[in-house]
């Protein structure tokens, strides 16, 4: 008999055990003292679902103690189950039901399903972030160098979260205004005197269109003076311009080289044809002597303007003395 007790003690036991893990006994008494209406069945069909149930129930208390009586145990459980985050939601959407921004649970939903942290974006729209630009680096008119960082201060655009660029676009096109504000400079002095012409210019392009993000101020924190770019550049230019004029110099003299080498190889061939014709010449003047071509006094008078030519050449070209 002590047996059999002993017995139906331990199935009571273990039948009480499954009982309350798959009904949440004490989490339906939580949620009914805190006024929230669920019931059994609902708990034990969200553990057959495998949705925890005290985050459901965390979730439908929290909203229901801040006012937020659009949130259903449905929509809950179908954004547990399609990946996203219950708590952080509800977190969000009281935070924006207390700021007065205008979150409804579908927009707050899909912010959290497209990766982005939704009570992290509602406290960026109360209390905006301050983010600082990376060194930008650019050229006034006059070819010197600014480097300018600034800060800019953002707030997030709720209804821009989904869809919307982010921290990298925002820095991008702020950078890119910086750029362009001071290259129409006509002196980096001007900037130097006015560095809030930049920030107006920024703010006046509307930088912040298409990002989750609302451009509230930029502020340029630091600019320092870098190279004289412009001089630099007409350095190069001049050195580019003299390896250019110093080709073109060699390129003409190695055809000059050329040409007087040709010349000289011409004038070499033609006196070579001279002293041919030369060597020709005592054999040519034989033959008209025997053909009768060329008579004794013909030949004394060509000898006669021989040695006279000699003569007014050394005349006009006298012998160096040596000493």
């Amino acid at each position: 008999m002590e047996v059999t007790l002993i017995l139906v003690l331990i199935a009571a036991i273990i039948v009480l055990c499954i009982f309350f893990y798959y009904v949440p006994f004490f989490l339906w008494i939580s949620a009914r003292v805190s006024g929230v209406r669920i019931s059994l069945m609902q708990l034990f069909l969200m553990r057959i679902r495998q949705v925890p149930a005290s985050v459901i129930v965390r979730a439908l208390i929290e909203a229901h103690k801040a006012g937020l009586n659009d949130v259903s145990r449905d929509d809950l459980e179908a954004h547990y189950l399609a990946g996203g985050n219950v708590e952080k939601v509800v977190h969000a959407l009281v935070s924006a039901s207390k700021a007065n921004i205008d979150l409804g649970f579908k927009m707050a939903t899909a912010i959290d399903l497209a990766g982005r942290d939704v009570f992290q974006a509602v406290q960026m729209s109360v209390n905006p972030k301050v983010i600082e630009t990376p060194h930008v680096t650019a050229v006034a008119k006059d070819g010197i160098q600014l480097i300018a960082i600034a800060r800019v201060t953002v707030r997030a655009n709720i209804r821009q979260l989904v869809g919307g660029a982010g921290e990298d676009t925002v820095l991008a096109r702020v950078g890119e205004g910086i750029v362009s504000s001071i290259g129409s400079s006509e002196s980096h002095k001007q900037v130097l005197e006015n560095p809030d012409n930049i920030s107006k210019l920024v703010l006046r392009k509307g930088l912040d269109s298409g990002t989750a993000f609302e451009i509230l101020s930029i502020d340029i924190a630091d600019i320092d003076i870098g190279k004289n770019i412009g001089a630099a550049l007409q350095i190069d230019q001049a050195q580019a311009d003299k390896n250019i004029a110093q080709a073109k110099a060699e390129e003409r003299r190695a055809m000059a080289i050329a040409l007087e080498q040709e010349m000289k190889a011409k004038a070499q061939e033609a006196r070579a044809k001279v002293i041919e014709a030369e060597a020709e010449l005592p054999r040519a003047m034989a033959q008209a002597f025997i053909n009768g071509n060329l008579g004794i006094m013909d030949y004394y008078k060509m000898k006669n303007i021989e040695s006279d030519t000699n003569m007014r050449q050394n005349i006009a070209n006298p012998p160096t003395s040596t000493k």
